[in-house]
């Protein structure tokens, strides 16, 4: 049925949310309510599309009112304000957990041993399925939005690597942008997994050095909710998310 609804209304555009719900939406996401006129207006269409198109899903005995589900399309889609709604393609459903959730592991080592463990994750992004966010890690992230945190943010980058079927730290870009993106990001990686092995503290959160999708996706979040942090430790990065993302810095235009 889905499939059906989506084929009759390819290529339209959704009425934007209601007035006050976007209000609502304004005075809970401080990086939403820093928008000028015309991004602002950018980012209800593609919440709007967001809505129509993806199935919000609480589990765990969660509930999501209007304005909950308009704020989550919100945020995951303030990374797409300048990519567009390209960025929405390839997964249909959010599911939306009250809390942090755990996940089974698997893995077969060289010497063909299964290991198995449980994690307990506040947000996961799967290739070709579901984004899975935590209700209360959204919340928290809102409650300090200068903290360096935004999980929806590290969850979609994820979705935005993985546009171009590999999940290696770059999105789909221009050839040559892609080239320059690639070089500088890998030296910033490398450099940052060294300071981490090394047992450095870092201005970053250390996270970011697990992989460079990891590393892509945590800098991400800094861009939003601690842009000065990230130019700091990592101007050419740094750059490369402003041309892709946009200023979202809280007080900045």
């Amino acid at each position: 049925m889905r499939k059906l609804i989506r084929r009759l209304f390819a290529g339209t555009t959704p009425e934007p949310p209601p007035a006050e719900l976007w209000r609502q939406v304004r005075a809970r996401v401080p990086w939403i309510a820093a928008l000028d006129v015309e991004r602002d207006q950018r980012l209800q269409l593609l919440a709007a599309r967001f809505l129509r198109d993806k199935t919000i899903t609480p589990v765990a005995g969660l509930s999501l009112d209007e304005a909950q589900r308009t704020l989550l399309a919100a945020l995951c889609c303030l990374p797409l304000l300048e990519f567009g709604a390209e960025g929405l393609h390839g997964w249909s459903q959010l599911i939306v957990y009250p809390d942090a959730f755990r996940v089974n592991r698997t893995h077969v080592d060289a010497a063909g041993v299964l290991h198995e463990w449980d994690d307990e994750l506040i947000g996961e992004s799967w290739e070709s399925g579901p984004l899975i966010l935590s209700w209360a890690d959204i919340e928290a992230d809102l409650d300090e939005p200068d903290a360096g945190f935004c999980v929806a943010v590290h969850e979609m980058a994820h979705k935005l690597d993985a546009l171009d079927g590999v999940l290696d730290g770059t999105p789909p870009l221009p050839r040559a942008w892609q080239k320059q993106w690639a070089r500088d990001f890998q030296r910033a990686f490398d450099a940052f997994a060294d300071e981490v092995d090394r047992e450095h503290e870092t201005a970053i959160d250390p996270y970011a050095a697990e992989a460079p999708e990891e590393f892509f996706a945590v800098c991400s979040e800094y861009h939003f909710s601690d842009p000065q942090a990230l130019r700091e430790a990592m101007p050419a990065v740094a750059e490369h998310l402003r041309k892709f993302y946009g200023e979202f810095a809280i007080g900045e235009r």
